[in-house]
């Protein structure tokens, strides 16, 4: 491990992200440096402009993926490297599109989550809708993070490592149900978000969105709930 690399984890940890955050960050800091086998210490503006647009016109990655490196070496060169830049003028970032998120009507996820044949896929699928849940917090969810009496959910170190309950609708259902089918399935809600079930099971309903807006991983909406019922 270089001595930068090093100083670069070293400040992401005291500044408490993500081990996520960490890891993607490393990552395209390494990007960078192989892109131009140099250290990115003897790396200035020009290269990383040239290397902004060989990800933008060559590699043509979408402008999420370009933010996700403008965010390393915009860390890297503020806090690692204590370079003066103006680093929006520097480093820009591209704008990103704002697309608002496919809502499924009532009719769309009764017949979506009848399609799903796994009692176990079931029970994930219909607690993350219940609640609109995030596919990164459906991953950490436990049964017992399921409160039927309060009607919430709990969740642990969610979006920004914050804790904090989430409601389930009155529409959901029987949460306590859930979580007996849960129990009796041995299942830890989830040990791993069912993805392949989830895309197999759109695709197979006909039901619209791409892998990339999902309606649990995005959107929480009244025509979800009351069609749980």
């Amino acid at each position: 491990m270089t001595s930068l690399r090093q100083r670069m984890m070293e400040d992401m940890q005291v500044r408490n992200l993500s081990p996520l955050t960490q890891t993607c960050y490393v990552q395209q800091v390494s990007l960078f440096a192989r892109h131009f086998s140099k250290s990115p210490e003897v790396l200035g503006p020009e290269e990383i402009r040239s290397y902004q647009v060989y990800l933008t016109n060559e590699k043509k990655l979408a402008p999420a993926s370009i933010l996700i490196a403008v965010a390393a070496l915009r860390f890297l060169y503020k806090v690692t490297l204590h370079k003066g830049w103006s680093l929006e003028d520097i480093i820009p970032a591209p704008k990103k599109p704002q697309k608002l998120p496919i809502v499924l009507s009532p009719e769309e996820v009764r017949h979506f989550l009848s399609c799903v044949a796994s009692p176990k896929h079931r029970t994930i699928l219909t607690t993350c809708y219940a609640a609109g849940l995030r596919v990164s917090e459906a991953t950490a969810l436990k049964v017992t993070d399921i409160d039927s009496q309060r009607m919430v959910i709990r969740v642990e170190q969610g979006k920004g490592q914050k804790d904090r309950y989430v409601m389930l609708s009155q529409a959901a259902g029987n949460p306590a149900g859930l979580v007996a089918l849960a129990e009796a399935q041995a299942v830890a809600l989830p040990k791993r978000y069912p993805w392949p079930a989830h895309h197999t099971v759109r695709r197979g309903a006909g039901v619209p969105g791409s892998a990339s807006s999902l309606p649990p991983l995005q959107t929480r909406h009244p025509a979800l709930f009351a069609a749980l019922d």
